[in-house]
């Protein structure tokens, strides 16, 4: 039996991977009708058991050209994103279990990154140094111990939590509140470049789509819908990290809260989630003992530097070795894009070629 690949169904506008039989132009329109009322997404699509007729319930022709369709499709090319529909063997498992799942992620990165353990690190924009040290020692030891990052890509803990993961040489996922074409705050498209590196940057806003105050609860949730744990940092009596704790607590994930000084109005909100329940949260360790999580070896850690091609290349090739011809084919991707990868794994070590032409998985660079 074929082995699916870990791309099933991710949709990419440059055409080279269509692979989940429902178009991408379809589950744009339908994204754009129903970016901002998921749950209408998920009941229409439920109902009519495919994207195409879910938009056949909508009312919405779908042959008819669409310049916003197009647009759309242009804006994803030019930075390198895909779309991954709910229909999808790539989509998150955490996300379909909430009762408002988006019905289509814009991913700029690694697409595998969003199944993974995650744990989430959220607090004030407005950061004191103290708030900001924590999240930088907490993202760094998940980040070592294996576990993805999750943050909203925010000034102050946001930032720090991302940066900490990068540094430590882990994974980390940004979730935007905005188009995937764009970032938000703009100051951080460099590190939003550096993500897509070593993770994603996801959106479920059609491209081109600005920020706006009504987007960031609905950021918030999936911030915490693909972790399995939130930490909050440092919040405000009325913050944005609150509302990410209690779609946390809505969704069964474990919330942990950072106790900080008592007269300090950044340790208001993180005070009274441990009054109201939450885990204290005084070290990384206390994450990691509630989620059962372990050190990394080092044979993860190196697997997690790599990208998710050479990943998908590896995995093929630890099944069985191949010619370059297989390995496309099984991969469906293009001669040309393979090779730009085979030579970045051979000269790392990783990759070997034999007499016969075939390609295996050396196991080095552990």
């Amino acid at each position: 039996m074929a082995q699916s690949s870990p791309l099933d169904g991710v949709l990419d506008p440059r055409g080279s991977r269509r692979n989940s039989g429902n178009d991408l132009d379809l589950w744009l329109t339908l994204n754009r009708r129903l970016a901002l009322d998921p749950r209408a997404a998920r009941t229409l699509l439920d109902q009519g058991g495919s994207v195409d007729e879910a938009l056949r319930l909508l009312g919405v022709d779908t042959l008819g050209h669409d310049p916003e369709r197009e647009r759309a499709r242009a804006a994803m090319a030019g930075c390198g994103a895909v779309a991954v529909p709910i229909a999808s063997r790539a989509y998150p498992s955490r996300l379909t279990a909430l009762s408002d799942p988006p019905p289509l992620l814009f991913v700029r990165g690694d697409v595998s990154a969003l199944g993974a353990p995650a744990v989430a690190i959220v607090g004030a924009r407005a950061a004191t140094a103290y708030g900001l040290d924590v999240a930088r020692r907490f993202a760094s030891e998940l980040a070592r111990a294996g576990c993805v990052v999750v943050s909203g890509l925010a000034w102050g803990i946001d930032a720090a939590a991302h940066r900490a993961a990068l540094e430590a040489d882990g994974r980390t996922v940004a979730v935007q509140a905005c188009g995937i074409d764009r970032v938000y705050p703009a100051p951080h498209r460099r590190l939003a470049d550096q993500i897509v590196d070593a993770g994603a940057v996801i959106s479920e806003f059609p491209p081109g789509l600005r920020p706006r105050k009504p987007f960031f609860p609905l950021r918030n949730r999936l911030i915490s819908g693909l972790s399995q744990a939130v930490i909050v940092v440092e919040a405000r009596e009325r913050s944005g990290s609150l509302i990410t704790a209690r779609h946390a607590a809505a969704q069964g994930v474990e919330v942990f809260a950072v106790p900080g000084p008592i007269h300090a109005p950044t340790s208001a909100g993180t005070h009274r989630l441990l009054r109201e329940g939450a885990w204290l949260a005084a070290e990384p360790g206390d994450i990691l003992s509630a989620l059962g999580c372990t050190a990394a070896s080092p044979v993860e850690r190196a697997m997690r530097s790599l990208g998710a091609r050479e990943r998908a290349v590896l995995a093929a090739l630890e099944q069985r070795p191949a010619t370059r011809e297989e390995l496309a084919r099984a991969l469906d991707c293009s001669p040309h894009d393979l090779s730009l990868v085979v030579l970045e794994l051979e000269l790392d070590g990783r990759v070997t070629e034999d007499r016969d032409g075939r390609l295996w998985a050396s196991g080095k660079g552990d």
